[in-house]
């Protein structure tokens, strides 16, 4: 199915597809993917190629285009035909959320869904796409951050789909685990934390004085779930992207109101960050993307914080946390209530199946160009370069200009230089 219009800029068609629910069962239940199909109306008629994005996460929806004036779209448009991928479960592609999780009669069979989600089933869903679109012809890729995971899947599993691949922030470490990327994370955590701190002394105080309160009495946020010290840490997400610091800032310097109370504004504002009403699966297959080795990853990000005093509650300064997800969210968050039990499961499973092949990308020769953000609080650059080098036909551009959003904030910049790279151009 497909339905066509303009956009300021854009010609536009939507794209439903039916796909399997398990690749390996084509014959059983399925589900709908959705996808965007988005081109310069000068050139709509014409024959271009054809550029897949494929967006981070897990759990993350593709973007929505308001226009094509500037960024990396405007960059893709003037020599490509871009399909905005929904990947499984989010979006308008059968999401994934906690009103369908509760439909589930018991624990084990949610497990058993979610467990579809992962990168290898997203690879099967392009490559059907890709045929129903394009036929034979190969197709060039843009994966930003899990966008990145998923393209080293696709090198592994169907590299005949594609003709060249652009990576930014999102190079993983092909052998490592939960336990790995922890290791790395939590040190640029507290890094970012510490620089935030630098920038803005009075939050740290402010952050304390938060806390505090927090602990002497019950706060209700808006959806009626209770603001505890661990959530408000959780804000340090945000630490990562470019204008990250920023937007903390901003949204630490409204917390209190005049009557010394937490703000109504901060309130909602926390809710909206936090709930993951949006993206359940950010939460519920962040530890899975690593899952591999045969061991279970057994909520790797929990052991590990309780392995640093420095991120202690009462440690002072009092940490933010970054892109970890903890059993308490199942308790602590409405959104995730429906998914605790299936959760726990996921995270006891050992026998998940192989995302990539060392062997084969070895042997790639399709070009790829990933750009390396040198100071990334997400991929972290110890698992990254590695892999830059294990790959084949694969050149990495490492920089601290950009941080994990560089493809956002530069405009056009990183998209064209990553096109010069495997053009062999720059």
């Amino acid at each position: 199915m497909s339905r066509t219009y303009r956009l300021p800029g854009l010609a536009v068609t939507d794209h439903e597809f039916t796909v399997p629910l398990d690749h390996a069962d084509p014959a059983g239940a399925s589900i709908q993917v959705f996808a965007r199909e988005v081109s310069d109306p000068a050139r709509a008629d014409e024959r271009l190629p054809w550029l897949l994005f494929l967006q981070g996460g897990p759990g993350g929806k593709s973007p929505r285009p308001l226009n094509a004036t500037s960024g990396w779209l405007a960059r893709a448009l003037r020599t490509h035909r871009v399909l905005l991928l929904d990947q499984r479960g989010t979006g308008r592609s059968t999401p994934v959320t906690a009103r369908s999780a509760e439909r589930f009669p018991d624990a084990r069979g949610l497990a058993g869904h979610l467990a579809l989600f992962r990168a290898d089933s997203i690879v099967a869903d392009a490559e059907l796409i890709r045929h129903q679109l394009c036929g034979d012809e190969p197709w060039e890729t843009l994966g930003q951050s899990y966008g990145g995971f998923i393209t080293l899947t696709y090198l592994s599993q169907a590299p005949e789909g594609l003709r060249a691949c652009y990576i930014t922030g999102g190079l993983p470490g092909l052998e490592a685990t939960a336990d790995d990327v922890y290791a790395a994370t939590y040190p640029r955590v507290r890094e970012k934390v510490t620089a935030f701190y630098a920038r803005h002394p009075s939050h740290r105080d402010l952050v304390r004085r938060i806390a505090d309160l927090l602990d002497r009495r019950t706060v209700r946020l808006p959806d009626g779930d209770r603001l505890t010290v661990r959530r408000l840490r959780t804000l340090g997400l945000m630490l990562g992207m470019g204008d990250g610091a920023e937007r903390l800032h901003w949204l630490l310097d409204e917390a209190l109101g005049a009557d010394g109370d937490l703000s109504a504004t901060f309130l909602q504002q926390v809710t909206h960050l936090t709930g993951l009403v949006d993206n359940p699966l950010f939460a519920v297959l962040q530890e899975a993307c690593f899952a591999q080795g045969g061991k279970p990853t057994d909520w790797a990000a929990a052991r590990a914080i309780a392995d640093r005093p420095e991120f202690a509650e009462d440690a002072d300064p009092l940490l933010f946390t970054g892109e970890m997800f903890y059993p308490w969210m199942y308790e602590e968050i409405a959104g995730m209530r429906p998914f605790l039990d299936a959760a726990q499961l996921l995270a006891e499973r050992a026998d998940w199946p192989a995302l990539y092949s060392p062997a084969r990308l070895a042997a790639n020769q399709v070009p790829v160009a990933a750009a390396v953000y040198h100071d990334d609080m997400y991929v972290p650059t110890e698992l990254s370069l590695p892999t830059a080098r294990s790959v084949g036909a694969l050149r990495a551009w490492v920089t601290n200009e950009w941080e994990h959003d560089g493809v956002t904030a530069s405009g056009e910049g990183v998209l064209s230089r990553l096109m010069d790279m495997a053009a062999g151009r720059a």
